[in-house]
């Protein structure tokens, strides 16, 4: 028993081997039982909100806050391992309220400490978004589900500014309310060097007052078409329809030329029928009043359809055929559009036309 008592008690680089064996003992016990500990906290944290997140289980909390929290119970391990340990005394390390090693370390892990309770908080306010955002899709408004992720996007940088000045405040003793007078002093230097950022955010306001389309609705900006599916502080993601991921900035969404085309009542079908040269004006007569009478009777057209004898083209007799489908959806006005093709063909055929035969440019 002795011998362990001296060898516990040997001094090596200004400690006994015993406190580092405390030391080694606190940083293990921080490893193993982190997660437990997460765990048992984060269930305590997610009673806060368990009225309010009926639509969210206790798992989908610690999914979001186990990263950040696990990180937060090592550090505290950490800090009370390093607190059993000290400098040797033969470094002649200045005391820590001076700038030296003791300081650069002190500060570094305060830093760390602190922007990892502001990470918990991002998470927190992540997962109030989520509820929000559950809560909101039960809603037949699609405004909620378009303010919702803006909020949660401006609380988050919010508590990333007043995090960096709690940083600023406590960890290097800066005087904040200085700090933000100069700010406004170098406002217009920084506003623009973020000319274009600033525009964007302009951009998202704009949207979110205008409201010229939301969440959901299918756009077209320039050569861009698809389904808006966020609208965040600088940019706008849409889905296009060969299934890939735009993202605008929301000063072109603004300043460009849209067209919600989810705001459409009809959808347009616009094409020639091309006549073989050579027939016979009571053919095209016939063929261009059984297919204008055709397009009026049905049931997913309106009445503005037109069918006319458009112009001679260099090798044909050109009918324009322009008629409005009823509904939105892509797929059925596909259906209808094919079931009136199919019906032209045999308007023409049954009148013994000919469609005309269009060269092929053909490059060798």
């Amino acid at each position: 028993m002795d011998n362990i008592s001296e060898i516990l008690g040997i001094v090596f680089f200004g400690n006994t081997i015993e406190k580092y064996c405390w030391f080694l003992g606190i940083i293990l016990s921080g490893i193993i039982f982190r997660r437990l500990i997460t765990r048992y906290a984060g269930r305590l944290i997610f009673r806060l909100f368990k009225n309010y997140s009926k639509e969210t289980t206790a798992e989908n909390f610690l999914d979001l806050l186990h990263k950040p929290f696990s990180l937060f119970i090592l550090l505290i391990f950490v800090y009370i391992a390093f607190d059993q340990l000290s400098f040797p005394n033969y470094l002649n390390l200045v005391p820590k309220t001076e700038f030296g090693l003791k300081m650069v370390l002190e500060k570094s892990f305060e830093v760390i400490f602190m922007s990892t309770m502001i990470w918990i908080f991002l998470r927190i306010i992540d997962f109030i978004g989520l509820i929000m955002l559950l809560k909101a899709e039960k809603t037949e408004s699609k405004q909620d589900n378009q303010i919702i992720p803006f909020i949660k996007e401006s609380l988050k940088i919010l508590a990333i500014l007043l995090g960096i000045f709690v940083i600023l405040g406590t960890v290097f003793q800066l005087n904040i309310g200085s700090l933000i007078a100069g700010l406004g002093i170098g406002g217009l230097a920084i506003a623009l060097a973020a000319k274009e950022s600033l525009e964007n955010l302009l951009g998202s306001f704009t949207i979110f007052l205008d409201k010229p389309f939301t969440v959901g609705d299918m756009v077209k900006v320039g050569e861009i078409t698809g389904v808006v599916e966020k609208i965040g502080f600088r940019s706008t993601r849409i889905r296009t329809l060969e299934k890939s991921f735009v993202t605008v900035p929301n000063k072109k969404m603004v300043d460009a030329e849209l067209d919600n085309l989810t705001l459409r009542t009809f959808q347009r079908a616009n094409f020639k029928i091309r006549l073989k040269i050579g027939t016979s004006t009571e053919k095209i007569q016939a063929i261009v009043s059984e297919t204008q009478e055709y397009i009026n009777t049905h049931e997913h057209t309106n009445q503005d359809g037109q069918v006319k004898f458009h112009e001679f083209g260099p090798n044909s007799y050109d009918i324009m055929v322009l008629y409005f489908v009823d509904s939105m959806d892509w797929p059925l006005y596909l259906s209808i559009k094919e079931e009136i093709n199919y019906k032209i063909i045999e308007i023409v055929e049954k009148n013994s036309a000919e469609f005309a035969s269009i060269p092929m440019n053909i490059d060798f």
